[in-house]
């Protein structure tokens, strides 16, 4: 089952043209990897929080892709935004929620018994 999370971050300030430089480096790595199905950030008209757009194949793309981005990303990531909100869409395997729960996430399975696509 596919795995997706939408993440509110809050840019520290001064900090957006160098979350901007990091942002760039994090696409390509994730464009390099298996099971990335979507990967989008977009910000507000005050420029002064992005919303993370993520889907995955399965949870195992999605693991793999947070144990990547933990040990390429996560000390600079954290200097520059703080992590407002992290939902998560789908049913994560444990393994997956493990690492999700580290980011404070929230869970959110399917709604009903429907065949849903997209």
């Amino acid at each position: 089952m596919q795995v997706s999370w939408w993440v509110e971050l809050a840019v520290r300030p001064g900090c957006l043209d160098a979350f901007e430089t990091l942002t760039g480096e994090m696409v390509a790595a994730a464009h390099a990897e298996g099971g990335v199905l979507a990967y989008q950030r977009f910000i507000s008209d005050d420029r002064q929080t992005v919303h993370v757009h993520e889907c995955y194949e399965n949870s195992d793309a999605a693991a793999a892709h947070l144990v990547k981005f933990a040990a390429l990303f996560g000390d600079r990531y954290a200097s520059l935004v703080e992590r407002k909100r992290f939902i998560v869409f789908g049913e994560p395997s444990e393994a997956l929620r493990t690492l999700l729960d580290a980011y404070g996430a929230s869970y959110h399975p399917p709604f009903g018994p429907f065949r849903y696509w997209g």
